[in-house]
């Protein structure tokens, strides 16, 4: 199947491990040119070079963090014009209500809720201006089921589930598709430091963290890859009647009894 990606412009937030970098990989392979941003340099680095030595794109790296007042302009001003926004920075604390305190909760939104619409609102109008662009926000099912031992994950997350219907309901006026992917558990090193929390909360042993593993779909978190396929399809051409809605990969969890 053909993408129609080749030499398309991507930037990806939150991109030096995990599903931004499946995800950058992905449009790699599709002949992507990239702009990868995270707050740590050295894994920028080497995430650039892996994906320069598996393929023949251009990669650019911007080391900074984007829940910084002024760092999503800078970021704006450094990557230029782009085709392709993927939204995925930001990792927010498991936690109840009580154990997730005020400067943790507003720490963690400003960098993936408020970081994802700063973001937006820079590269939306630009697209709607050029008639083409897609935004893709990786979100998360506890958007969809909330839990009270995520409570901060949930609400954040169906802030942006809505957020992303709401303009790309209206985006595709000027060109321009905005959506969601919501991934439910995913095997990457955030996933096991809350799979701990919660399991020291259940057993009072955060070792026991793979226990919990077992009620997934497969028995199993999804691959990072497994993630990032679907957020290269839904930013391809073959995707393009696809606009403000949200799009579930989690093995069927959700439909589960």
């Amino acid at each position: 199947m053909n993408m129609e990606l080749a030499g398309k412009t991507v930037l990806v937030t939150g991109a030096s491990k995990g599903i931004g970098l499946a995800v950058a990989k992905g449009f790699a392979a599709e002949g992507c040119n990239l702009h990868l941003t995270s707050r740590t340099e050295a894994e920028l680095q080497a995430a650039k070079g892996i994906i320069e030595q598996a393929h023949d794109v251009k990669v650019s790296i911007h080391p900074l963090d984007l829940a910084k007042p002024g760092a999503a302009e800078a970021l704006r001003a450094a990557a230029g014009e782009i085709e392709i926004l993927v939204n995925n920075a930001g990792a927010i604390p498991a936690g109840t209500v009580a154990a997730v305190d005020e400067s943790r909760w507003r720490e963690a939104w400003d960098l993936k809720v408020f970081g994802y619409i700063n973001m937006t609102r820079l590269y939306l109008d630009a697209m709607s201006t050029r008639g083409h662009g897609v935004i893709v926000n990786v979100t998360g099912t506890a958007g969809e089921n909330p839990r009270a031992n995520y409570v901060a994950g949930s609400a954040g997350n169906a802030a942006l589930m809505a957020f992303s219907k709401a303009i790309g309901g209206s985006s595709v006026d000027n060109g321009v598709r905005v959506l969601a992917v919501n991934p439910g558990p995913v095997d990457t090193d955030r996933i096991r430091t809350m799979l701990k929390t919660w399991a020291e909360e259940e057993f009072g042993d955060p070792e026991r963290w793979p226990e919990l593993t077992k009620k997934y779909p497969m028995g199993r978190a999804a691959k990072p890859e497994e993630c990032a396929d679907l957020v290269v399809f839904a930013a391809s051409a073959r995707a393009s009647y696809i606009s403000g809605v949200v799009l579930t990969i989690d093995g069927g969890a959700g439909a589960r009894p």
